[in-house]
């Protein structure tokens, strides 16, 4: 048996992979590779959570204006405390603002490659790199919102057996859903029944069910 030591297992740390092309093997072969169209997706950070967002916001701001009208007659102390409870309070309007001031920059980070051997999902502020196989694929479906309509985009979701990417406002989705369905198809197909074990022919493929015929004719 070969001898390993933490010597096999050493890597440079100083090198960080934050592109697809280093992140791919040398017998590896990109079938298809695309980004989120730039607009809807900014626009899609911009208007979700936004009538949410806003509402919070007047809700808090008329407290928040009837407090600083009396902010003299405060102590301290109780000033402090409302400072920091409505930053607080106001977590969703936030969460909201980060949203959309890195959309841009989000958008840059994002990218999805197709190879003859997996998906990879590059994305995240904080370059992230997710590797889906093609055999843990259960599902892939599209979804296509009003905007997404209007943008001629849609939402690739897919569905492995431990949980669901999405792929944001690809442009063409209906081909590039069934182009994938396609790969992934013929791709499960060699993994699970490789050429050599194909028989020539398939007795069971297109085969018809009749129903009642063949309870009739067994009489």
């Amino acid at each position: 048996m070969a001898k390993y030591s933490e010597k096999n297992f050493k890597t440079d740390n100083s090198m960080r992979i934050n592109n697809i092309d280093d992140f791919i093997g040398t017998d590896e072969e990109v079938l298809l590779r695309m980004k989120p169209k730039k607009a809807p997706f900014i626009w899609s950070r911009i208007l979700n959570m936004l009538p949410f967002a806003l509402i919070w916001l007047i809700f808090d701001g008329v407290f928040i204006g009837l407090i600083a009208s009396n902010v003299d007659d405060m102590p301290i102390g109780l000033i402090i405390f409302l400072v920091f409870f409505f930053l607080l309070h106001l977590l969703p309007f936030w969460i909201w603002l980060k949203n959309v001031l890195t959309a841009s920059a989000q958008h840059k980070n994002i990218e999805y490659a197709f190879t003859n051997k997996r998906i990879i999902i590059r994305s995240g502020l904080i370059i992230d790199m997710d590797n889906i196989s093609y055999a843990d694929i259960v599902s892939v479906n599209l979804k296509v919102g009003i905007i997404d309509r209007w943008c001629k985009v849609g939402d690739i979701y897919i569905t492995t057996k431990s949980r669901t990417f999405v792929l944001w406002d690809i442009e063409n989705p209906y081909a590039v859903v069934n182009q994938l369905q396609k790969i992934t198809s013929d791709i499960k197909a060699d993994i699970y029944f490789p050429n050599a074990l194909r028989p020539e022919e398939n007795k069971g493929f297109q085969t018809k069910y009749t129903g009642m015929d063949d309870k009739k004719s067994d009489k």
